[in-house]
């Protein structure tokens, strides 16, 4: 502890450090509180007791109160930050200018240029004696001049030059999006706020600004920013999973356990407590720090452990993402944890680049092995000279020439553009993406969402506005279609409806008057309750006087909602010593616990479940039917006496007396069907997945579009839905889940467990020719495991909690369904974007590395030089990729279909483009290398000696080459083979400046590049020549357009996903026999990638020339099985929900009491439904969660154990 301490101590300045150790006026120091916070259960309780008496004896030493909270005093906020520390973890270091530069240079290809350079240079000053030199072959003949002779050093120094251009562009775009990164993490931070009690208001302020001592409101979502002790609770249960790796949710309450630990979850519940430590001194900030001391250690060791081992450098990750929580280790854990699977694109781009790189190698090699045979023959075969020591430097020169001849093809061949490209594309559109409201998480969520052919999309607050509003009731045995006026009613009844509603919903929600005069009355808190406490004030009642008269203190036992109980209920006391409870829910969910009814005069009336029905078929059918919401307000006495056992839940909330049944509206955002007709267009299937009743949700699908009259198509509650997708042993299975999904459009009274089922079967399912790309929108912490399966989570900004957005790859902003719409826009922008600048790249690649080859096959020297080569290199990669990366999508995006996760990314058409173009720049180099000298009436270029001066015959075949590439790439902005390449390109601005840009340096690289360039200077009528044949590169882009693509079936596509499971059954079985199953829990995921890593470690060499500047910064290439997405990550694992949610309703089950229901009939939903024509079996569903499978081999899925277990 001691050192941890220290360390703590070493972020102050050195005048602060006198301060710590007394208290500064406050009656804990620093060391006291952090001491405290280690402790847990009984023996902090204990700790607190013996040093402070109680919590609000600890409350008077830091000098707040329980229920006012801090002053809003600056002085003593600043005196508390200068004590106890500001809530802010130092982030780590971002990597300088100069190591980014360092790894640039690690690239093998530029090491290989390098050292060629550097023994080119050595050797070109040593020079032979000359009356020997003749005898060493033709190495200085022709008229050269001695001051040519000097410049042999050029080229090798040129080559130099340009690697280091190539570094330092590289190096700085790698810094660019380090820099926009971090960007994006402060206005992730910045935005993430807290509910803290100041003056006895609430107020939200930035997390940064808790200071210890604060009173903050901590609810169930929240992600704690800070440690602190409970002061007072409602069933409050936290995942500490971030810190302890139990997944067990733990309850906390002042009487039992009251500590409260940074980065843990509130998985239920709600309550307030006193912080006790923030920032470098919170458990969360202390193995920050020690990780942070420990950071550099670490890397040297990770560096030698990957030399050793890919496996044990992983090993050592998971320490990292251990701890979840605040929004400073985002950054952190996006290096460290793996994040789904690689996505789609990179994983068509490793496999496309890997395939490149090969070929390219073999192509060199050969060269290189020709040149030098080619060499020896003719020297020592065929002129019979002998080798002579004096001419071993001169032989050696010729060697290395070719050998750099061979890198260049090399260079030239691997596409190292492609991460780049792949980067600048995504980080243009993810600022882009800002402004229409999507902030990206992870940069590969915004390609994957191109391909997007599903969303399942939650209800309230994303195809609704989210401003509920009570618009019909019945009271009294009444059933009114407007607000009913309160003099039709009887006080008792008011008297009751006000009390339970104003008592039982969360005291943080709030009616507030308008901003804006006339505006709408401001709702704060959960949205639902806000409409019930608005009919109050329509009902000319207030809840205000009823909560001073019982504040939150007074509240005998609460029963927060949860996604499970979908009910509400709080306890409060009753003057004559007997208890009152009111409950609050889903109505058919709180009338099947109702056993009397407030009648018209006030008085009880008995209810049977015949007048249940009734009451179903009149009041909730039609108002559901209208697209209301259904909420039941109940109430049940308790006599003074023997007090109830509070914590058997089941015998607390039964025998209710129904007050009320209310119908809560919920607009359709104006935008929304609109949207959904776009995604529609796009062919992309839009299901709602909501807790709703299923005519609710029904009437608000015809609403929105996502169900048209006259389809075919299934709305299912999340029981009938279970019911048609389990066997009889209640398992899972997939071939029943296909015949459902195709056709679900709307999943109402669904659990957290149904979203998640029905997203992974949607992801997992093989039915169709593609397998679906599937996103999903949700806000609430039940989501969670939900938006961690799917491809693409969209958490809500405005209404999300932060356990949504935590599993969350894109956030929208403004909490919009249309937002999604601009999502899929942009990811099909991006992928058409690296499509683009694959068409062009292939061609310069083709085209390059055959002039290349054949040209130093033939002529010994190849007409492209290596450092015109690694121009070109910098024309096709850099400037290409940002000129074609940063072209603007168009609403034209949307009118094709996706393309699905097995789409090639180099489709038939492309590739037809590709050929055809290379075919028209080969015939015209090879004519201008073989008859150009003649055509333009100059000296011949080929079979020049070792330094002679540049030639007007070479420079020509390099203009016009560049001239072709830059004509090509205007015709590389269109893919699908349209006619108009022109089209949109001034809305461009980029891709004009530097297609305009390339064209002028090419001026200066000819005209007065002389030697370093190998270039001779050109006269007018030569350029109007290279720019006439650059020209016909658009007229011969015209002619291959008219070739329809059908004729041509010879054509391969390239570029395929990685295959469907390249990780076999049988290899996981083996893997799994090598670790105990203990630490299988673990590490199920790890293992996978541990050994996609060393897979991809064979092939490192290759991969390295392409060094992805991608993965750097994002997230490590993951597993290449394309299948599935290992959810071990500690905030949700599907295990927890299992105990706790009955697959069928518990309030179906009254019958069955006694020992915990494990298997229970189904019997047949009473669901009004009529599209639902399924036979009602009656088949058996158990939640039985002892039988896990052990062994993970099954023919379904590889980790069938932990998904398919519920």
């Amino acid at each position: 502890m001691g050192d941890m301490v220290n360390s703590s101590v070493d972020f102050y300045p050195k005048n602060q450090r006198r301060e710590l150790n007394h208290a500064g006026g406050f009656g804990c120091t620093l060391a006291e509180l952090r001491s405290l916070m280690e402790l847990r259960g009984a023996e902090a309780l204990q700790k607190v007791q013996e040093t402070y008496s109680d919590v609000n004896g600890l409350c008077r030493r830091l000098k707040t109160s329980p229920t006012e909270g801090l002053s809003d005093n600056a002085a003593d906020l600043e005196k508390r930050r200068q004590i106890y520390g500001q809530n802010f973890i130092p982030p780590k270091k971002p990597k300088t200018f100069l190591q980014l530069v360092w790894e640039a240079l690690q690239d093998v290809t530029l090491i290989i240029l390098e050292i060629a350079a550097i023994i080119s240079l050595g050797l070109s000053f040593y020079a032979p004696p000359s009356e020997e030199s003749e005898n060493c072959g033709n190495v200085q003949a022709g008229g050269e001049d001695d001051g040519e002779a000097e410049a042999g050093w050029i080229e090798g120094a040129a080559i130099l030059l340009s690697v280091i251009c190539v570094v330092l562009v590289t190096a700085f775009n790698d810094w660019s999006k380090e820099k926009q990164f971090r960007g994006l993490q402060s206005r992730i931070e910045q935005e993430q706020k807290f509910t803290v009690i100041r003056n006895g208001q609430q107020v939200q302020i930035p997390v940064a600004e808790l200071v210890v001592g604060d009173i903050a409101q901590i609810k169930y979502g929240d992600l704690l920013p800070a440690d602190g002790v409970l002061i007072q609770g409602n069933d409050l249960k936290i995942d500490e999973s971030s810190l302890t790796g139990e997944s067990d949710h733990v309850r906390k309450s002042v009487e039992k356990d009251p500590m409260l630990l940074s980065g843990t979850h509130v998985m239920e519940g709600s309550g307030r407590m006193v912080i006790t430590a923030v920032g470098v001194n919170s458990q969360t900030g202390i193995i920050f720090t020690l990780l942070g001391a420990g950071g550099e250690e670490e890397e040297k060791k990770d560096k030698k452990a990957k030399k050793q081992d890919g496996a044990v450098a992983m090993e050592m990750q998971p320490l990292k993402s251990a701890e979840g929580g605040e929004m400073e280790e985002r950054e952190k854990k996006k290096a460290s944890v793996p994040k789904k699977e690689k996505s789609v694109l990179q994983g068509k781009l490793t496999k496309l680049a890997v395939q490149i790189g090969k070929a390219g190698l073999v192509m060199s090699a050969i060269t290189v092995i020709i040149l030098v045979l080619y060499f020896v023959i003719e020297t020592f075969v065929i002129d019979g000279k002998t080798w002579l020591a004096e001419c071993t430097p001169v032989y050696v020169q010729y060697f290395v020439k070719f050998f750099i001849i061979g890198v260049t093809v090399l260079v030239v061949a691997v596409p190292e553009g492609l991460p780049l490209a792949v980067t600048i594309s995504l980080a243009y559109s993810v600022k882009k993406m800002m402004k229409d409201n999507n902030l990206v998480r992870h940069l590969d969520a915004c390609e994957t969402m191109g391909n997007a052919t599903a969303i399942c999309s939650d209800k309230t607050g994303t195809l609704t506005t989210n401003r509920m509003t009570v618009v019909q009731s019945h009271l009294g045995d009444t059933y009114y279609k407007e607000i009913p006026d309160p003099s039709n009613l009887t006080s008792k009844t008011l008297d009751l409806l006000v009390h339970a509603i104003a008592v039982n919903s969360a005291y943080t929600t709030k009616i507030l008057p308008p901003e804006k005069e006339g505006g709408l009355p401001r709702q704060v808190g959960n949205k639902t309750e806000c409409a019930l406490l608005a009919f109050v004030l329509d009902l000319r009642r207030d809840y205000q006087p009823v909560r001073e008269q019982i504040p939150e203190e007074k509240l005998y036992k609460v029963y927060t909602f949860n996604s499970v109980r979908k009910s509400m209920s709080t306890v409060i006391c009753m003057p004559d010593g007997g208890y009152r409870l009111f409950s609050k829910g889903a109505s058919e969910i709180i009338l099947k616990k109702c056993t009397n009814i407030l009648n018209s005069n006030g008085e009880l009336r008995a209810f049977r479940p015949r007048d249940r029905d009734e009451m179903i078929k009149k009041v909730i059918e039609p108002m559901a039917c209208d697209g209301l919401r259904t909420i039941c307000v109940a109430y049940r006495d308790f006599s003074a006496g023997k007090e109830p056992d509070w914590d058997n839940e089941n015998d607390i909330v039964i025998d209710l007396t129904c007050i009320a049944v209310v119908g809560i509206e919920d607009p359709v955002r104006p935008e929304v069907p609109e949207a959904i007709r776009k995604c529609q267009r796009a062919g992309i299937t839009v299901r709602m997945v909501t807790g709703d009743n299923i005519n609710t949700a029904r009437a608000i699908a015809a609403k929105c579009g996502i169900i048209q009259p006259g389809e075919d198509f299934l709305c299912l509650e999340g029981k009938e839905f279970n019911r048609r997708i389990r066997n009889e042993k209640g398992e899972i299975e997939q071939e029943r889940l296909d015949k459902i999904w195709p056709k679900l459009r709307v999943l109402a009274r669904s659990s957290p467990t149904d979203k998640h089922t029905l997203v992974k079967g949607i992801i997992d399912s093989t039915i169709g020719e593609q397998r679906q790309v599937v996103a999903v929108t949700g806000d609430g912490t039940n989501d969670g495991p939900a938006l961690k399966k799917a491809d693409v989570g969209f958490a809500m900004g405005l209404a999300g909690t932060d356990v949504a957005k935590e599993a969350s790859d894109i956030i929208l902003t403004d909490d919009n369904f249309s937002s999604i719409v601009k999502a899929v826009m942009w990811g099909r922008n991006v992928y058409d974007s690296i499509s683009k600048f694959l068409q062009f790249q292939l061609t310069v690649n083709v085209v390059a590395v055959i002039v290349a080859f054949t040209g130093a096959c033939i002529t010994q020297d190849s007409p492209l030089k290596a450092v015109q080569m690694l121009w070109v290199n910098l024309i096709m990669d850099t400037f290409a990729s940002l000129a074609l990366a940063t072209e603007p999508p168009t609403e034209a995006l949307l009118l094709r279909k996706p393309y699905g996760r097995n789409k090639p990314l180099i489709s038939r058409t492309m590739m037809k483009n590709i050929l055809g173009h290379a075919v028209y720049q080969l015939i015209i180099i090879f004519t201008l290398l073989f008859v150009g000298e003649v055509f333009f009436d100059i000296d011949s270029g080929r079979n020049a000696p070792l330094h002679s001066p540049p030639s007007e015959h070479y420079t020509i075949i390099f203009n016009t080459f560049v001239m072709m590439q830059l004509f090509n790439e205007i015709n590389a902005r269109k893919i699908h083979g349209e006619r108009n390449v022109f089209d949109g390109i001034f809305g461009n601005p980029i891709f004009c400046s530097i297609v305009l840009g390339t064209f002028g340096i090419q001026i200066v690289i000819v005209q007065f590049g002389g030697k370093p360039f190998s270039c001779s200077p050109l006269n007018a009528q030569q350029w109007l020549w290279c720019l006439f044949v650059g020209f016909g590169e658009l007229v011969w882009g015209q002619v291959i357009a008219t070739i329809p693509t059908s004729h041509l079936k010879c054509l391969k596509e390239a570029g395929h996903g990685p295959g469907k499971d390249e990780i076999t059954d049988e290899e996981l079985a083996e893997d799994e026999e090598e670790i105990d199953h203990a630490e299988r829990e673990l590490r199920r995921g790890q293992i996978l990638w541990f050994r996609g890593l060393n897979r991809i470690q064979t092939q490192i060499r290759v991969v390295k020339a392409f060094r992805s500047s991608l993965y750097e910064g994002l997230e490590k290439p993951d597993t290449k099985t394309s299948i599935h997405n290992f959810m071990t990550t500690p905030e949700f694992l599907i295990n927890d929900y299992i105990h706790n949610i009955p697959l069928i309703d518990d309030t179906d089950v009254e019958e069955s009491e006694g020992p915990p229901r494990r298997r229970f009939r189904a019997s047949p939903p009473p669901s009004p439904n009529k599209n639902n024509n399924a036979i009602d079996s009656g088949i058996y569903l158990s939640t039985d969660v002892s039988k896990t499978p052990t062994s993970l081999s099954s023919p379904v899925s590889p980790l069938h154990s932990m998904e398919t277990s519920l």
